[in-house]
């Protein structure tokens, strides 16, 4: 696969009231086009700041991120936080219509790449339904398919199945692998589950206690399409096995 992106040495420090905190040191990484990459380690590890800086929303103190695949363009970034931030006034449509609308899409061509990604994500008696009037695992799906109908070169996950219960986490880590099977675009996805991270990505990186540097990189061989059967293969367990004593 071609290489999309390229992080060098990165390292983020905060300046507050109490002085410096150093966030992350020294990491570096790659990733290739249709790659889905998620990232583990301790809470406060900076994975949450690694997002932000490779969506731009901050600036790095340290090293740099080069997306040179895209000959100087910058890339379309989707960012899913854990908490599903809808437009509360807006229904499940017009959300996901809202990135096609920034972008200055004919209406014709936005409402049927809206209405094919509601269809993917079954909430299609749901098109008009408020915010309001979802679930907590159904507006996780509008705001993971609002970030896939926009076609983003990257799209970011922070932890967004994390405030559901295990089972509706399950159902969405299958959704996701439907949606991201359907477009291909390379993810980067931040989890606290080391059984989510094998289940979804071609690759796991694994964040040292703050300030985070990468302790291991695990690729991922196990074939797709994934099914949740597949953690009780004994393959899945011992590369569970592996990222558990990494974390340790």
């Amino acid at each position: 696969m071609t290489e999309f992106l390229e992080v060098a040495h990165l390292g983020m420090t905060f300046n507050g009231a109490e002085g410096e905190l150093q966030a992350l040191q020294d990491v570096s990484f790659t990733l290739a086009e249709q790659e889905f990459l998620c990232v583990l380690g301790p809470s406060g590890s900076g994975k949450s700041t690694l997002l932000r800086l490779l969506a731009g929303l901050i600036k790095p103190t340290a090293g740099s991120i080069q997306f040179g695949c895209l000959q100087g363009e910058h890339p379309r970034i989707s960012l899913v936080f854990q908490q599903a931030n809808l437009m509360p006034w807006r229904t499940v449509m017009q959300n996901i219509l809202l990135p096609l609308e920034l972008q200055g899409i004919e209406r014709e061509e936005a409402l049927e790449r809206a209405n094919a990604m509601i269809h993917l994500v079954g909430l299609e008696e749901f098109a008009q339904a408020w915010p309001s009037e979802l679930s907590g695992g159904m507006a996780q799906r509008v705001a993971v398919a609002r970030a896939f109908v926009a076609e983003p070169d990257l799209l970011l996950l922070d932890e967004p199945f994390g405030s559901l219960d295990a089972l509706t986490r399950e159902r969405m880590g299958g959704e996701l692998l439907k949606m991201w099977q359907s477009q291909q675009t390379a993810v980067i996805m931040v989890t606290h589950s080391i059984s989510e991270a094998l289940l979804l990505s071609d690759r796991v990186m694994v964040f040292s206690p703050r300030p985070a540097h990468i302790v291991t990189e695990l690729r991922v061989d196990l074939p797709r399409p994934r099914q949740e059967e597949t953690r009780y293969e004994p393959e899945f367990l011992q590369l569970e096995k592996q990222l558990r004593r990494a974390i340790k």
